[in-house]
This record gives C-alpha cells, sequence and structure tokens, in this order.
C-alpha cells in the first residue's frame, strides 16, 4: 500500500514530485484541524464558564463564608 502515489521507486528521481504521506490531502487536514482547534476551545470555554459560575454562585454565600471565617 503506498499514500504517497507511487508504488515503485523505479523511477527517475527528477521526475518525482512532493515524497510525503498524503499528498493532495493538505486542504482536507487544516480544515479538519482549524475545526477541532476552534471545536476544542468552544468546548473549553462553555466548561470553564460553568465552572466560574459555580464559584461565583458559591461566592455569594454569605452567612456560609462568615461560618468558615469564625471556625478559624
Amino acid at each position: 500500500m503506498s499514500t504517497i502515489g507511487y508504488e515503485s521507486w523505479a523511477v527517475d528521481m527528477a521526475d518525482v514530485g512532493p515524497i510525503y504521506p498524503f499528498q493532495g490531502w493538505e486542504v482536507a487536514m487544516v480544515v479538519v484541524g482549524v475545526i477541532f482547534w476552534i471545536g476544542w476551545h468552544r468546548i473549553q470555554f462553555v466548561r470553564e464558564s460553568a465552572h466560574l459560575e459555580q464559584a461565583r454562585k458559591r461566592a455569594l454565600d454569605h452567612e456560609r463564608i462568615q461560618r468558615s471565617v469564625e471556625r478559624y
């Protein structure tokens, strides 16, 4: 199986173009990478926002804070 488009290396190397794997898939890989990158940041934003909202709600519980301070 060849991922570079050549089945045999018995050719004139001057006529050979790119020899890296999956040639011709560069644009598709960049698109997939950008979608993954944006999706990752979106997931992180949502999860961190939820965590910060929970922390904010806990910080507004003045009685709990007062008990915690008075305990020490």
